[in-house]
């Protein structure tokens, strides 16, 4: 073995490529069965990313007092919905869990993550990753949303979470950038809400110009942002890719789109 081998070899065996953070606006449980422009979306992301050594998810449906970091090294498939399709329920996603990453991840931060064995992997997390990553083959684990927390404190605590992107995780925010269940309508003919479409398209804006300021302050935006987030819990996600986002990294839109009328189905790729 040459000395330039020897260098090569090591340089392998030592280096972790920073992991780009994503936002998946993960809709309703069918997109598990359904094939349709947003599954198909998320296949098509799953092939263009680097392979993780972990993925860390902050899904809208773990929702906590204190922030917990899920530990299983075996996590369960959560089916946290009610009235679908038996199919549904038949589904599950094996996928390890990651005690290892879960003690570095509450090891990053000075605020004060709990461990949690109990949890398991919820359908805002698992289903995209059905699609996403299909074999299962990367360990997978969740961090809650603290509902005692502000949109500041959310998006503070992202931002001690960046060493795992250097150490080879992909973290996830899962969640919805609008999400008014009480307007959705699934007729596949049904008219998109004006403020959903208003909402989305401001918070697009935001997102490219590097605005994060305002999508924090997002009670500030008006009778659109109202509507759009009536309460925070799939909206909180967003902010965690957001505070993740260094100067230098790249934001694109992998997905657009409104399902039902009144849920934004936005992907966020950042650091691509």
């Amino acid at each position: 073995m040459t000395i330039r081998t020897m260098i090569d070899a090591h340089k392998d065996a030592t280096s972790t490529e920073t992991m780009p953070i994503l936002f998946i606006g993960h809709g309703s449980p069918m997109n598990g069965i359904e094939d349709n422009a947003f599954t198909l979306g998320w296949e098509k992301i799953g092939q263009t990313l680097p392979k993780p050594k972990a993925i860390l998810v902050i899904s809208a449906h773990w929702l906590t007092e204190g922030t917990l970091v899920h530990t299983s090294q075996s996590p369960k498939t959560i089916h946290d919905f009610y009235g679908f399709p038996e199919e549904l329920y038949r589904l599950s996603y094996p996928a390890a869990g990651s005690p290892e990453f879960a003690q570095e991840t509450i090891a990053a931060s000075t605020n004060r993550i709990a461990g949690d064995s109990a949890w398991g992997l919820d359908h805002g997390t698992w289903i995209p990753l059905l699609r996403m990553f299909p074999h299962a083959d990367i360990p997978v684990y969740q961090l809650s949303l603290d509902v005692t927390k502000s949109a500041a404190e959310h998006y503070a605590l992202a931002k001690e979470l960046a060493i795992l992107r250097r150490r080879g995780v992909l973290i996830m925010g899962s969640g919805n950038i609008v999400h008014n269940l009480r307007r959705v309508d699934f007729n596949p003919n049904a008219k998109i809400c004006d403020w959903a479409e208003e909402f989305d398209a401001r918070a697009k804006e935001f997102i490219e110009d590097h605005q994060h300021e305002k999508l924090i302050a997002y009670e500030r935006m008006g009778d659109a942002a109202n509507l759009a987030i009536p309460t925070p819990d799939h909206y909180w996600p967003l902010l965690y890719t957001l505070g993740l986002q260094e100067e230098s990294d790249r934001v694109t839109f992998p997905i657009e789109g409104i399902m039902g009328g009144s849920i934004s189905m936005r992907s966020v790729l950042i650091g691509m």
